[in-house]
């Protein structure tokens, strides 16, 4: 069975980007382009990994995660920063990895799957 992954991230561009990576290497994607929507997703999808970025429009990544990890049906969901912004492995600290834009694609799965096989 495919995992699957919700890519939370506001710039069509990079989900389209990660959506390609991700489906490429046999994984299954659903998106969300804010907070409302990825907690929308998160609980109709229930994924088996987030990638979350930090930076987006009305609220932040950070502020999804602490709502995520609040409920304990989703708390245990492995995420992976990937953000523009500096300092963003201090953002979230439970992230299991935290890449900056543009990140190397190879390196970014290796921490997916290194996540889910975990």
């Amino acid at each position: 069975m495919s995992r699957k992954i919700l890519i939370i991230d506001d710039d069509p561009y990079i989900v389209k980007y990660l959506e390609d990576i991700l489906q490429d290497d046999g994984f299954t994607t659903c998106t969300a382009s804010n907070v409302a929507d990825a907690l929308e997703q998160l609980k109709k999808e229930k994924p088996d990994l987030i990638t979350l970025d930090l930076e987006m429009p009305n609220e932040w990544g950070p502020r999804f995660y602490r709502k995520m990890i609040q409920d304990p049906d989703y708390n245990d969901i492995p995420v992976i920063v990937v953000s523009g912004l500096s300092g963003i492995h201090l953002a979230i600290k439970n992230a299991v990895a935290s890449f900056k834009k543009p990140f190397n694609p190879k390196e970014l799965l290796g921490a997916i799957h290194k996540a889910l096989d975990s």
